[in-house]
C-alpha cells in the first residue's frame, strides 16, 4: 500500500491518534500536511496551526494549503457529562464544536479543491458511542452520531465526483490519558492508535475505492 506522490492532510495531528495516523501515511510515502490548534511536527511534514472551529480561519488555511488527495479528520474531543436532562449549553456546544463543527468547517474548506483536482478520500473519526447512547455520554454520543450521518450524506453527494467518504468507529483508544482515567481497565482489550491508523490508511487507499459511506467499527477486544 503506497501513497507516494499523495498529499495527506491530518487534523488533530498533535494528538495520540493524529500522530499515529501521520506516521502510518509517512511510512507509505505520503507528503503530509499536519493540522492542529497546537503545534504538530514531524520531519519533512508541512504544519499548520488552525482553530478548526473558526470557519473563516479554516477556509483561509486550506486556500493556502491547496488540494490534498486524502483528508483525515481526526480532530475531536470527549467529555463525560451529567444526565441528559442536566446537560449544560456549555458542554453541548463544546462537544458539537469539537466533533461536528470542526468536521463541517474542514470539509467545507477542502472539498472544492479536492473535487477540482479529480477526487480523493476523506476519512472521519466517529465513535462506537455513536451507535448507542450510554449514561453520562448523551452529548458525546449525539455529537459523534452527527459524524456518521454527515459521512453518509457526504458519501452520497461526492461518490460521483471520485471522492470516497467513510468513517471509523473506535471503542476506547489505548492512550496515556485513558489509562490514567481508567487505571483498573484491561488495556490489552483497547484499540491501539497504530492499529486504528492502519484501518484509516486502508480506507484512504485504492483498495477501498468501492467503499462509500461506511461506518466501520474498530473495537479491538472490547
Amino acid at each position: 500500500m503506497t501513497f507516494e506522490g499523495k498529499r495527506v492532510a491530518v487534523t488533530g495531528a498533535a494528538g495520540n491518534l493524529g500522530r499515529a495516523v501521520a506516521a502510518a501515511f509517512q511510512a507509505a510515502g505520503a507528503r503530509l500536511v499536519l493540522i492542529d490548534i497546537t503545534e504538530a511536527s514531524m520531519p519533512g511534514a508541512e504544519t499548520r496551526s488552525i482553530d478548526l472551529t473558526d470557519r473563516a480561519a479554516t477556509q483561509a488555511a486550506f486556500e493556502a494549503i491547496g488540494a490534498v488527495d486524502v483528508l483525515c479528520n481526526i480532530a475531536g474531543g470527549f467529555d463525560m457529562g451529567p444526565a441528559v436532562h442536566e446537560t449544560s449549553d456549555a458542554l453541548w456546544d463544546k462537544l458539537f464544536d469539537l466533533n461536528a463543527r470542526t468536521l463541517l468547517n474542514t470539509v467545507g474548506a477542502a472539498v472544492p479543491a479536492m473535487t477540482e483536482a479529480g477526487g480523493g478520500a476523506i476519512i472521519n473519526v466517529g465513535a462506537g458511542a455513536a451507535l448507542a447512547g450510554m449514561a453520562g455520554m448523551g452529548a458525546y454520543s449525539a455529537s459523534k452520531s452527527v459524524v456518521v450521518r454527515l459521512t453518509e450524506s457526504m458519501a452520497a453527494e461526492l461518490k460521483t465526483k471520485n471522492i470516497n467518504v467513510n468513517c471509523v468507529l473506535p471503542s476506547i483508544i489505548d492512550t496515556p490519558e485513558n489509562r490514567a482515567a481508567m487505571p483498573d481497565a484491561d488495556f490489552g482489550a483497547w484499540v491501539a492508535p497504530d492499529a486504528l491508523a492502519d484501518v484509516i490508511r486502508f480506507l484512504a487507499s485504492d483498495s477501498a475505492r468501492a467503499i462509500h459511506g461506511a461506518a466501520l467499527p474498530v473495537a479491538g477486544l472490547v
